[in-house]
């Protein structure tokens, strides 16, 4: 990685590494061939995810039961918020890859997102101590710790739900077009649904794709309802 994005992800998480080598091996997928990657931070940041995001729920929701702090809990600490949380930092862009893996659309994979930002945490927790650990965790989250009492629910799944609750047939995704190089692809994802128009979705893989067609139908389906 260059000095320029050592620096914008640190500004990113709003944490300086007093030792970027473990900055660098949190970022660090196991497809680039090296032997520190990120899979033992990752199994660090997710015990210390766990705890901060317990403890701030402990505390700003001291009326709730066991029951809806656990709803809280789930929601927050699962690997689809990490991702969500990854996206909205443009985490990925900073991944480190080997060649294949960036051309295959490593930087969406969701699994991958959470698992870098858990590694992240564990490398500030080792760099910095649990405080400084805690307090880019509480930055990352914002209002999503007050806010987020549900999983957040995978738009084809969602479509999937809406669709079967109304007799419809399930949604029918093919890929009817595929533009741009072999290192940076472009999917056009055709989705239709009985009864309906069908609508056509770009995405930089099918799966992304596939997500956007299904959050733009959901609009659409809502919308004339």
């Amino acid at each position: 990685m260059s000095k320029d994005q050592f620096k914008e992800i640190q500004e990113i998480l709003g944490y300086t590494f007093k030792d970027t080598e473990w900055l660098k091996r949190a970022l660090t997928h196991s497809s680039s061939g090296e032997e520190r990657n990120y899979q033992r931070l990752e199994f660090l940041g997710d015990r210390v995810l766990g705890l901060v995001i317990a403890h701030a729920l402990f505390t700003e929701f001291s009326d709730e039961n066991e029951g809806g702090l656990a709803k809280r809990y789930t929601a927050l600490v699962q690997g689809k918020t990490l991702a969500i949380i990854a996206q909205e930092q443009n985490i990925g862009d900073h991944i480190i890859f080997s060649e294949a893996e960036k051309n295959a659309g490593g930087n969406l994979n969701e699994n991958i997102l959470s698992d870098v930002v858990e590694s992240l945490l564990g490398a500030i927790h080792v760099d910095g101590g649990y405080e400084e650990a805690r307090k880019v965790i509480l930055s990352l989250y914002g209002d999503k710790i007050h806010t987020l009492r549900e999983a957040p629910q995978d738009p084809k799944t969602e479509l999937q739900e809406w669709v079967q609750a109304r007799g419809l047939g399930l949604p029918q995704y093919n890929i009817v077009d595929r533009t741009g190089p072999d290192h940076a692809p472009e999917f056009h994802v055709q989705l239709d649904i009985e009864g309906e128009k069908s609508l056509i979705a770009l995405g930089q893989s099918r799966r992304q794709a596939e997500k956007i067609a299904a959050t733009d139908m959901l609009k659409l389906l809502k919308g004339s309802n």
